[in-house]
């Protein structure tokens, strides 16, 4: 059954609401003042909040406010029932996040049909949240186990060949025989890491304080931390000659770890999806109180609905390009770029083989 929280400190009133909303099949919470509505909301998890504005101890104001900065609470239908029918009041209230506006006296059809739409909107992002979530799971099963598997069945099975023995082999096999073995333990060992990060960075958007504590960093001369991450990455792709460093000392509000994992990603995406002797420009700069990187190649490029669709456990095209990867590079750099106040924009032409990743993030407080 739909539950509704009604807040109304007219008791008359709230009453005449509740039978009116348990005529029609709702199960209703009233309360008289604010904090009694904030502790029922919280305590009772309604699917839709109606409340009026003008009332002892905490306004609707101040409930919406506190229930809009409560992770499981945020984006509960909030409808403002109230006797202050000016445009400002208006404009105030829906840009405090409130869902919808209704003036006293109200019709029962416009209430009802008010919690009608509210629901049903709230009823579609929860199908679209379903919908990303499978999207989401059948990526994992198709993405996780080849990425595990793969490298794990190349350790397990040249390492049987290595215990049964070596005296039939030449030193050179089993030299390149150890590399494999080498190589395949670091690619699972990245994709592990980058599993694991992907939950970390999860779990630390949910929390306010880490988030905080995240934008409170800040890392000096950018430039020459990223320097030498940015050339290890091409030596390790033998690209070092197709690199073009455009490097601004400047100061950005991240920590030197987040921002060397942001950058290797995508500079890791740019050598790995464009072609040997094409050029790989990474940029780093200031522009006012922000700080901006960028990494531009001319490989396969990205549509639109690609680019839409960026997100963790997903790699386009893989039956077309088996470059290895779960995807997981740019959605982890979007993850760190959002967390701590930045974005992260993709600008691509497939048709002319041109890709450009955009990071804005914000500069320390006072820094401009």
């Amino acid at each position: 059954m739909t539950k509704i929280l009604v807040i109304e400190d007219q008791e008359g009133i709230l009453e005449n609401i509740r039978e009116l909303l348990e005529a029609e099949g709702f199960e209703t919470f009233g309360a008289t003042n604010g904090i009694v509505g904030l502790q029922l909301a919280r305590q009772k998890k309604p699917d839709l909040i109606l409340c009026d504005i003008m009332m002892p101890k905490l306004d609707g104001y101040g409930v919406l406010r506190a229930l809009r900065q409560d992770p499981k609470m945020e984006t509960t239908p909030f409808i403002f029932l109230t006797a202050k029918a000016e445009k400002v009041d208006l404009r105030q209230g829906m840009t405090r996040g409130a869902d919808d506006y209704l003036t006293k006296p109200c019709q029962p059809e416009e209430m009802l049909a008010a919690i009608a739409a509210r629901l049903d909107k709230q009823a579609a992002i929860a199908r679209q949240s379903e919908a990303r979530l499978a999207n989401l799971r059948a990526n994992i099963a198709q993405s996780l186990p080849h990425e595990l598997r793969t490298p794990l069945n190349s350790i397990l099975g040249f390492s049987e060949v290595l215990m049964n023995g070596t005296s039939q082999f030449h030193p050179e096999e089993i030299q390149q025989m150890g590399e494999s073995i080498n190589h395949a333990g670091k690619r699972l060992s990245r994709q592990i890491e980058n599993f694991l990060l992907c939950a970390q960075l999860d779990l630390i958007a949910s929390d306010p304080q880490q988030v905080q504590a995240l934008r409170n960093e800040q890392i000096h001369s950018a430039d020459a931390a990223l320097a030498d991450c940015i050339m290890y990455q091409a030596l390790k792709a033998d690209r070092q000659a197709d690199l073009q460093l455009k490097l601004h000392n400047t100061t950005v509000a991240i920590s030197a770890i987040k921002l060397q994992k942001l950058v290797r990603e995508l500079v890791d995406n740019a050598l790995k999806f464009s072609a040997a002797g094409t050029p790989v420009e990474v940029a780093f700069k200031s522009e006012g109180d922000r700080a901006i990187f960028s990494v531009s190649d001319k490989g396969r490029g990205m549509s639109a609905e690609q680019i839409a669709q960026v997100g963790a456990y997903m790699q386009f095209e893989r039956k077309l390009h088996e470059q290895q990867g779960s995807g997981l590079g740019l959605a982890i750099a979007k993850r760190i770029a959002e967390l701590h106040g930045g974005t992260l924009t993709i600008y691509s032409d497939p048709s002319v083989s041109y890709t450009t990743v955009r990071v804005v993030l914000p500069k320390p407080a006072g820094e401009g």
